[in-house]
């Protein structure tokens, strides 16, 4: 699966509600997220732009490999793979014995809107800031995708622009 994704920083997560809701959109769920990151014993994921991650959420535990990122218009797009596992404290355990070594940690709150095919997130990134992330995935595409989501943004009053950063590097090159 193909994730294609557009993020913008967001000074007012308040005006972005009041849009949704004008278009008629409701949030869905808001949950906390908690994502441990991960490198490889074999290859910097830093110098490659892959990442392996352990997401805790109210749903579960997910693992998550995503490919290197290729931008896309004003979008960027990566191969994604999602797998849930039934203890986040098992996988850890066995990762790390297989010379994998602990990265870093992202905690967030996000809140879901669904707009069809298209996931919009508003999200509260602890010691970054609120930030909108507009992601559609496919198969293909996705140039498609990143027009589509350029639309969106728009009709959102978002501007600025878009960050092609993941979180995690966000907060590795504060410290």
């Amino acid at each position: 699966m193909l994730e294609v994704e557009a993020k913008f920083a967001v000074p007012d997560p308040r005006e972005v509600r009041a849009r949704l809701n004008r278009q008629g959109v409701r949030m869905a769920v808001r949950r906390q997220e908690r994502d441990v990151y991960y490198n490889a014993p074999h290859r910097d994921f830093g110098k490659t732009d892959e990442a392996l991650r352990v997401r805790y959420d109210d749903t579960g535990v997910t693992v998550t490999y995503k490919g290197p990122k290729v931008r896309v218009g004003n979008a960027k797009a990566r191969e994604e793979f999602n797998l849930a596992v039934a203890s986040g404290e098992t996988l850890e355990a066995i990762i790390s014995r297989l010379g994998f070594r602990r990265t870093a940690g992202v905690s967030k709150v996000r809140e879901f809107y669904e707009l069809g095919d298209v996931t919009v997130t508003l999200d509260d990134v602890e010691g970054l800031g609120t930030f909108i992330e507009i992601e559609i995935l496919t198969e293909e595409g996705k140039e498609d995708a990143a027009d589509r989501i350029g639309v969106i943004a728009k009709e959102l009053g978002v501007d600025g622009p878009p960050i092609y950063t993941s979180y995690l590097e966000m907060l590795l090159s504060k410290r």
